[in-house]
């Protein structure tokens, strides 16, 4: 099916692997010109150089960095009419392990105001243009906080909400803002945290891991202009493993 963003240009957020790269692999066969960025200037040129992308050099887990990242894609593409917010999340841990207020503001710096930072730099020229789509990585955590990450729930539900309020405010100018909530996927992350990843299958109703792939092809779906009428939700791709209701 052709996606209908053929020439468009987007901004994707921490794309140096996993699913960010995904995603921007998936925009750019759909004939979108790509920026992606990471911290390392090798290794973002290297990936961004094997599908053709735009390799921009960026901590996007600050503010100041991740409105430099929308500032330098616009400037490299001419604009931006999509733009992928992703980011590493905080340390883990659990309530007891964080009695120190400081360690909330470095976890909502990290993944909720870098990413509004990032929204607010794109959006208006959307706005202006009369089409734009943000879409958001977030996680599971946002439906149903995981234990031993309650830095990560708490940021990551915050940023969820200024989504579903920023929804509503720019729907009218032709901007759709959603996002999706990735589960368990066959990404480097898994094999770093020591994962049984047969054990992850398994407790999955599909009992498989995500492929990264069916993650970017969900994602440039929700960049689509098909998907004109989807906005302010938030979509876990999970192969089922919430059991709530909404």
């Amino acid at each position: 099916m052709d996606l209908g963003i053929s020439g468009r240009r987007a901004a994707v957020a921490a794309a140096s692997r996993g699913l960010g790269l995904a995603t921007a692999r998936a925009l750019a066969a759909e004939g979108v010109a790509v920026a992606i960025c990471g911290r390392d200037g090798a290794t973002i040129t290297e990936v961004a150089g094997s599908f053709g992308a735009v390799p921009i050099v960026a901590d996007v887990g600050t503010a100041e960095g991740a409105e430099g990242f929308v500032r330098d894609a616009t400037a490299a593409l001419g604009g931006i009419d999509i733009l992928v917010v992703n980011g590493g999340g905080p340390p883990g841990g659990a309530f007891d392990s964080f009695v120190d207020p400081a360690a909330y503001r470095a976890a909502l710096e990290q993944s909720c105001t870098a990413g509004i930072a990032m929204c607010l730099a794109a959006v208006g020229p959307m706005r202006a243009r009369g089409w734009g789509r943000i879409l958001a990585i977030t996680s599971t955590s946002v439906r149903e906080p995981i234990a031993g990450l309650i830095l990560s729930n708490t940021a990551r539900s915050a940023f969820t909400s200024f989504l579903k309020t920023m929804a509503s405010a720019v729907g009218p100018d032709g901007v759709t803002v959603n996002s999706l909530q990735p589960g368990l996927h066959a990404t480097d992350r898994l094999t770093e945290l020591g994962m049984d990843l047969e054990a992850a299958a398994a407790g999955a109703p599909v009992r498989a891991l995500g492929r990264p792939e069916d993650f970017g092809a969900t994602a440039a779906f929700l960049c689509s202009d098909h998907a004109r009428y989807i906005t302010g939700v938030a979509v876990p791709i999970d192969g089922g493993r919430l059991a709530g209701l909404q």
